[in-house]
């Protein structure tokens, strides 16, 4: 179970890492545009500085987790499984707080989410069993 806790949490990492890279490096293309909604060239400018801090937050979590799989796949379990819980505990708790504050962007929130989520409950499965 711990195996399926790491796969599910390095793919929520690679989701934060793909968010970055729209947030952050290529908030004005296509892509970015697409995902995050029709916006007006004003909008995207007007945006391009709070999307590029956010893109940050989205990077320093999946390198959170990514230190926990690799300090998991070393042997240090119990501190690269907290690091993961913590990683993707956040990510869950962002995907959380925008269901709740938009919830115009519900499908956003739990594409964010579903990924965390797993990988937690997979950890609390996994620490139970040993």
């Amino acid at each position: 179970m711990l195996i399926l806790a790491l796969i599910l949490a390095a793919f929520a990492a690679a989701l934060h890492v793909l968010i970055f890279w729209m947030e952050s490096i290529a908030w004005r293309g296509p892509l970015a545009r697409r995902t995050f909604g029709p916006a007006t060239d004003a909008e995207v400018e007007a945006t391009a500085e709070l999307a590029y801090n956010q893109g940050f937050y989205n990077l320093f979590l999946a390198i959170l987790t990514a230190l926990g799989i690799a300090l998991c796949a070393s042997g240090h379990v119990a501190v690269g499984a907290t690091l993961v819980l913590a990683g993707c505990g956040c990510m869950l708790a962002a995907a959380s707080v925008l269901l709740l504050s938009s919830p115009h962007r519900r499908g956003a929130a739990i594409r964010q989410g579903a990924l965390p989520l797993l990988a937690v409950g997979a950890m609390g499965v996994a620490r139970l069993l040993g």
